[in-house]
């Protein structure tokens, strides 16, 4: 008796949450439903700077994550059959919803993410961006008729949704990350499920899911679980649901997605976006009043927590001192502190663990010889932007993506050895390249090993429309534009004989 009455009550809560004005965000939403978690403990979500708690959320099980999954496969057909313009009137209204909530969406990702107002911003453009971008995706998709030497006989390409999409955002730029996949999928007629990282559930996932909620997205088209991933992380991928994983995170995790994914009674695409290990080159002929602020922001934006953020600054040795002090200069006057302040450049680090891996690193560069230029004192999880000089590749700065405000400088002795440089290491995924020959810049730019190449501009670059992705150990596909059209649609080869075939006729 006491279960059933429990079972109504929680099917009374359901109801009620549906109809009541909702301003928390303290579960899960499946089915076009907010509820708890069924893991029997919560997550704590905080403010990186100030470490109020911004929401306690009750954490997801895996017959949560079963429900999330079977929402969406029941979902996914009817959404598919959609018509073109009905599902990209719905990714339309989240454009325009983006737009009226503008500075509640900044507020969430400063306070969750601890990104400064100017990141938050950026961010801000860029989840616009992205969303305008998908909306017009239904009305691109097309097949093709190809020519086939074979009388009476036709040969057809169909684009069909992929079905359901698994898609595990990360934490750095948690709501624009989560739309780059969650958008184009909705948009091209899949159904999703979206795990948010535990640092950023909201704006990682929850915050999204009202967005599409309220632009009328159908129940069960987007599914979003918030879960620790000892709990349901290695489930999450190998399920047999899904039949995309979507990941973007760091290598070492992408590496156990990618092994679960194949290894899965259905084996699963793909579309990874991994670590990087940014070089940020500056030839003997760079203009340096253009690349000292390039070199600022590509390092600095967001606490250098940023997958393109640039992890090396190689320097030509005839400019390598005078763009030393004049870098050093201008990072000087960066403002450290207060993310909500309006010209605060370097804010907090996202959490204890990812601080401490940072500090290692910092004593691991001194330990290794490195002149360090520019330091300062930790206060709780701010760490004032460092600046170390002589850096040499092989050190451990250099080797690992830092992921914090660390800047090494290595000295390259000419523009080949600058090139070797930037291609010793695992990763390839973003890159820049600053000379006033443009001709010069483009030959060594085709010669970096990395899915993008910045010349004389920012290495933290995204567009709606180019082919995010990179090389070796930097991930599998692109997104953005007709790229991810590509990795979110399967192509259906089907041919019709219209007459007998010639030896049939015989």
């Amino acid at each position: 008796m006491t279960a059933q009455l429990d079972t109504l009550a929680e099917k009374i809560e359901s109801i009620a949450r549906k109809f009541l004005p909702y301003s928390g965000f303290d579960g899960q939403y499946i089915n076009g439903d907010r509820r708890p978690g069924h893991a029997n403990r919560k997550l704590k979500d905080t403010d990186p700077y100030t470490g109020e708690s911004v929401a306690e959320i009750a954490l997801a099980d895996q017959s949560d994550l079963e429900a999330a999954y079977q929402s969406a496969l029941k979902a996914q057909p009817a959404w598919a059959s959609r018509l073109p313009a009905e599902r990209a009137e719905v990714l339309g209204r989240c454009a325009d919803l983006m737009e009226k909530r503008r500075g509640e969406i900044v507020d969430w990702v400063i306070r969750e993410a601890g990104s400064t107002r100017i990141k938050a911003d950026i961010e801000w453009q860029m989840l616009h961006a992205i969303t305008l971008e998908a909306a017009s995706f239904p009305h691109r998709v097309a097949g093709r008729v190809l020519p086939i030497n074979e009388p009476g006989k036709e040969s057809r390409v169909y684009r069909q949704p992929i079905g359901v999409i698994a898609v595990i955002s990360p934490w750095n730029f948690p709501i624009y990350l989560a739309q780059r996949s969650v958008g184009p999928a909705i948009a091209l007629g899949n159904s999703v499920v979206l795990k948010p990282s535990q640092d950023t559930p909201i704006t990682g996932g929850l915050l999204l899911a009202k967005i599409f909620e309220e632009a009328g997205v159908p129940e069960g088209v987007l599914n979003v679980v918030v879960g620790a991933s000892s709990e349901i992380g290695d489930a999450f991928v190998k399920h047999p649901v899904p039949r995309l994983v979507s990941f973007t995170g760091s290598t070492a995790v992408g590496r156990h997605v990618a092994d679960l994914a194949v290894t899965s009674p259905l084996i699963k695409h793909l579309a990874l976006e991994l670590g990087g290990n940014t070089p940020f080159v500056v030839l003997d002929d760079a203009d340096l009043d253009q690349a000292v602020p390039a070199a600022v922001l590509s390092r600095f934006l967001h606490q250098g927590q940023i997958c393109m953020s640039t992890n090396r600054i190689i320097v030509d040795a005839k400019v390598y001192d005078e763009f030393l002090d004049r870098f050093t200069a201008h990072v000087k006057t960066l403002k450290v502190g207060n993310p909500q302040d309006l010209d605060t450049v370097i804010g907090p680090i996202i959490n204890s663990k990812q601080l401490a891996n940072i500090l290692k690193l910092i004593k691991e560069t001194r330990d290794a010889g490195a002149r360090q230029v520019l330091g300062g004192d930790l206060r709780d999880l701010v760490l004032p932007p460092h600046i170390f000089a002589d850096v040499t590749n092989d050190m451990p700065i250099a080797k690992n993506e830092t992921f914090g405000p660390i800047a090494p400088v290595i000295r390259a002795r000419g523009e080949d050895d600058a090139l070797r440089l930037a291609n010793d290491t695992e990763y390839g995924l973003s890159s820049a390249v600053f000379t006033r020959d443009e001709r010069r810049g483009l030959r060594f730019a085709l010669g970096v090993e990395a899915g993008m190449t910045h010349i004389n501009d920012t290495s933290v670059d995204d567009t709606p429309t180019g082919p995010f992705g990179g090389e070796k150990n930097s991930g599998i596909g692109r997104f953005g534009g007709d790229w991810i059209m590509e990795e979110f649609k399967t192509a259906h080869w089907i041919t019709v004989q219209h007459a007998p075939r010639q030896e049939e006729r015989k």
